[in-house]
């Protein structure tokens, strides 16, 4: 079609006003279907021309891109027309020869979810002369979320090969270490007056304290990888999540932490396993309280009913989690805290995938962190299908009423 074009540019001197009219026509289809092609695309364009202004740019891009300010009549630097600065600041590093062509940014507008956007810039090159550059941008959010929850299942597979092995090793030597110390303290209290007596007992009481903490490390270790006896009954989770609040309340008042919950109404009773869903809320406000132990903040909790699905929000507005340490949050004994074990959130995840549901995470740098925690409601209601003499469906009865 270029060629045929270019012929028939060359013979329009020649040309009848209905033959130019026909070929204008048909220049302009082939811009229109250019326009097509490009706005049905999921990943983003925008093209620059040799001084770095926007000349071209398809649906998907002006919307991940929220482009602002756009005039037609006046020409645009392309990073002034970005809306979010991170991204304006590398296309302008960028065009200045100060970075790479290649790189992921997370986006956070206010009125939506955070997303994941990697961009990809290469020339555009004409008679091997480069008359500009071509952009394009993908949302690579729900792909780097099915890569974390794979390596999860992988780790989880893997502490799960490892996990008869540590029980043998170390469970039991933790015993026979318990019984001698026992042994031991039987006999100093035989001849509990003199000085090396009381000396020793106070080192076999460290002892046994260290070594009642290596049981525990070992107890959640094969907590997170063995099968879990699940004892699910039928819950008022907003009523649940409440009491679970006034439980850390005085905790969290001494934090100079406020506390705001908004709970949905309409969620109906939820199957739940209360001591492990307890654990679960526990250990994410206890992080939010360590996200926000410097300055205090707001943890808030809500619960919504939406698709079928109880979804419960922890946020805070601590320190949040910065991006190259989000990937790895359910990680086991991957931690932040100076004294923490590493493996908190790797159960929580655990025993919510038990209840059937999913773990998420919204997070921003020094704005704070969200997890997003669903769990299935079933339907109750039994239907009944009435067929007619043809063999079609024609009503669906409700039988529970």
């Amino acid at each position: 079609m270029k060629n045929f074009i270019k012929k028939a540019v060359k013979r329009l001197p020649k040309l009848d006003c209905n033959q130019i009219a026909d070929l204008i026509n048909l220049i302009i289809d082939e811009y229109e279907l250019l326009e097509i092609v490009l706005d049905s695309m999921a990943d983003g364009v925008m093209v620059a021309d040799k001084n770095n202004n926007l000349i071209l740019f398809n649906t998907s891009a002006k919307i991940m891109m929220r482009l602002v300010n756009l005039n037609e009549s006046v020409e645009h630097k392309i990073w002034k027309v970005v809306k979010d600065p991170r991204i304006s600041d590398f296309l302008c590093k960028y065009f200045a020869g100060k970075e790479e062509s290649k790189t992921s940014i997370f986006v956070d507008y206010s009125d939506s979810e955070v997303k994941l956007f990697e961009f990809t810039i290469t020339p555009l090159i004409k008679n091997d002369s480069t008359i500009g550059n071509v952009i394009i941008i993908q949302d690579i959010t729900d792909k780097k979320l099915k890569e974390s929850k794979l390596r999860r299942a992988e780790s989880l597979a893997s502490l799960t090969t490892l996990a008869a092995g540590v029980a043998h090793e170390i469970k039991n030597p933790l015993g026979s270490i318990s019984i001698y110390l026992q042994l031991i303290e039987k006999t100093v209290n035989k001849n509990s007056s003199s000085k090396v007596a009381k000396e020793i007992k106070e080192s076999v009481s460290v002892i046994k304290e260290e070594v009642e903490r290596l049981n525990k490390v070992v107890i959640d270790f094969l907590f997170a990888v063995k099968p879990v006896n699940m004892n699910f009954v039928e819950e008022d989770l907003n009523k649940f999540i409440a009491e679970t609040i006034d439980f850390l309340l005085p905790e969290l008042k001494t934090e100079e932490i406020k506390v705001e919950t908004e709970f949905s109404p309409k969620l109906p009773k939820v199957a739940i396993d209360k001591r492990y869903i307890k654990q679960v809320l526990i250990n994410l406000i206890k992080n939010a309280e360590f996200a926000m132990r410097e300055e205090g903040g707001i943890l808030k909790i809500t619960t919504e009913y939406k698709d079928n699905q109880a979804i419960l929000k922890v946020s805070d507005t601590g320190t949040g989690i910065p991006d190259h340490i989000l990937s790895r949050i359910f990680e086991p004994y991957f931690t932040t805290k100076d004294f923490g074990s590493g493996i908190g959130l790797t159960i929580s995840y655990k025993i919510i995938k038990e209840h059937g549901g999913d773990v998420s995470v919204i997070t921003k740098e020094n704005k704070g962190t969200t997890f997003i925690i669903t769990l299935p409601v079933p339907e109750k209601g039994q239907k009944l299908i009435a067929w007619d003499k043809k063999g079609d469906a024609h009503e669906i009865f409700d039988i529970n009423s």
